[in-house]
């Protein structure tokens, strides 16, 4: 059953394929393209989704180091240059190796000027300032989309599962996509629910485990959650020819 949205205004309609098309484009290069063609969710899709076992180790093993040579010692120069180190080396490894770098890449500059603003500071807390930054700016851009009628996951969902944006005249994609939408928006909410207090609190243990914890381990089981929720939605009301 379909029902049409609301008249868009005038170069809205082009502006969102753009978007569509580059964010569907960068989520099939990170794996989920790969995710949206499989008919079941078995573990090597869903760990090529997440940027397979190297990409976990280069996403939690900066972190996990920071934390335990900080806890153990209270060196904050030290446990900054092992964390950033390792980074570094990750990157370095994948240019050698002339594998994809752009993620690495994006770590370690996280990592880098995380690491700046701690020791400018000498302030421990203050490496986990840019992931509350970019938690925040993610989770606006996600309830942005929704407020505007074009929700982000409806956008990558369209492009990956090839009928860009005519989901919007399916009243039950429009739904769902923003119901998933809100559900993303919730996770990064939730991240900054939980650590913005310890970081008031100046407790970096907590802040280093609950970053990690509320990492990967909260991403895939929402990943898996959302490609379930799209495939059936889509079994139901196939893409639009």
């Amino acid at each position: 059953m379909t029902s049409n949205p609301p008249e868009d205004r005038k170069g809205e309609p082009d502006t969102a394929e753009a978007i569509a098309a580059a964010l569907g484009s960068a989520a099939a290069k990170s794996g989920l393209g790969a995710l949206a063609e499989a008919d079941k969710p078995n573990g090597k899709v869903l760990l090529e989704a997440m940027g397979g076992i190297r990409g976990i180790v280069e996403a939690i093993l900066p972190g996990l180091l920071f934390l335990l040579v900080y806890t153990a010692s209270k060196n904050l120069p030290l446990a900054l240059g092992i964390s950033v180190g390792v980074a570094a080396i990750f990157t370095a490894l994948r240019l050698v190796q002339g594998t994809p770098v752009s993620s690495a890449l994006g770590g370690l500059i996280a990592a880098g000027a995380s690491a700046a603003l701690a020791l400018m500071t000498n302030r421990p807390e203050d490496n986990f300032v840019l992931g509350f930054v970019t938690n925040g700016v993610y989770a606006t851009a996600l309830l942005i989309s929704v407020a505007v009628r074009w929700p982000i996951i409806g956008l990558v969902a369209g492009y990956l599962m090839g009928e860009g944006t005519a989901w919007r005249q399916v009243a039950v994609k429009r739904r769902v996509f923003a119901v998933l939408t809100l559900c993303w928006a919730g996770m990064f909410l939730l991240r900054l629910a939980v650590q913005l207090p310890l970081y008031v609190a100046g407790n970096v243990e907590w802040l280093a485990a609950t970053k990690l914890i509320m990492g990967i381990p909260l991403y895939a089981p929402l990943l898996i959650l959302t490609w379930l929720v799209v495939r059936a939605v889509y079994r139901k009301y196939p893409a639009a020819a």
